[in-house]
């Protein structure tokens, strides 16, 4: 990669980033709202990702794969978090960290955004090194990827399905969904994403710098394993389901789709 191929593109989508959160952060400070961070976020990260793919050099068709499967992400899970997000009341999580921060809040929410700014920037990374690849990778690794790629879109996009249409019974108000993929995990959601993240290793392959889609896969995994998802989650879902979950938990696997474990319910 030349230093123009390299620097500038990145520069730009960094700057970018930042801006649009600096921006978002004074939308939320008004609306009472933060959860606009996570629209933007996936937004950002297609967006950007696109841009890298528009980016004058490398493979034109591995450019333009990379870019439609970054972008289609991103498209099905902006409009998701969309409907979610906006013109609802804020939620819980960012309810609580407004209160835990206080008259301090407006700081470190500035501080909360500009993160995620840049950690929208590192997961378009990969794209980048896919695009600016000077050599394809072997036919049957595309295969893999874009296989990858279509079970992480499907699955992740049928487990919001199951459940959007869960929780959308009154009946099922303070219960555990075990419907569909959440039979087989706790955590289908995270799964399917884990899973579509892994898609762009086999692409980078024809680059030096393909480390870099192994690395953002695995930082990913790791987050959701130890940090901001499987763990605050289960502990939410505890608080406010108590036995009926601690009984999905002994039942189900935590992430790994597999078969439940009945003598457990």
């Amino acid at each position: 990669m030349d230093s123009y191929n390299t620097l500038l593109p990145m520069v730009i989508g960094l700057v970018s980033s930042c801006a649009t959160m600096v921006a978002l952060w004074q939308v939320q400070r008004k609306t009472g709202n933060a959860g606009i961070v996570d629209v933007a976020w996936s937004a950002l990260v297609g967006m950007i990702g696109i841009f890298y793919a528009a980016w004058p050099g490398g493979i034109g068709w591995l450019r333009g794969l990379a870019g439609a499967m970054i972008g289609l992400w991103s498209l099905r899970l902006t409009i998701y978090l969309f409907r979610r997000v906006v013109g609802q009341p804020e939620e819980g999580r960012y309810v609580k960290l407004r209160e835990s921060w206080g008259e301090d809040a407006d700081r470190r929410f500035f501080r909360f955004y500009q993160f995620q700014a840049i950690a929208a920037w590192c997961f378009a990374l990969p794209t980048f090194v896919i695009a600016r690849s000077s050599q394809a990778p072997a036919m049957w690794l595309v295969g893999v990827a874009v296989a990858l790629w279509a079970v992480g879109i499907f699955g992740v996009t049928l487990s919001d399905r199951q459940l959007e249409q869960f929780k959308s019974n009154p009946e099922n108000r303070g219960k555990t969904c075990r419907a569909g993929l959440w039979s087989y995990s706790r955590h289908p959601n995270y799964f399917f994403e884990w899973i579509h993240w892994c898609a762009y290793i086999p692409l980078a392959l024809g680059s030096s710098f393909w480390w870099v889609s192994a690395l953002v896969a695995t930082l990913l995994l790791l987050t959701i394993l130890f940090v901001t998802g499987i763990p605050p989650t289960e502990a939410q879902a505890i608080a406010s389901r108590g036995e009926d979950y601690r009984r999905y938990q002994r039942s189900t696997s935590a992430f790994v789709p597999w078969f439940p474990k009945r003598s457990a319910e």
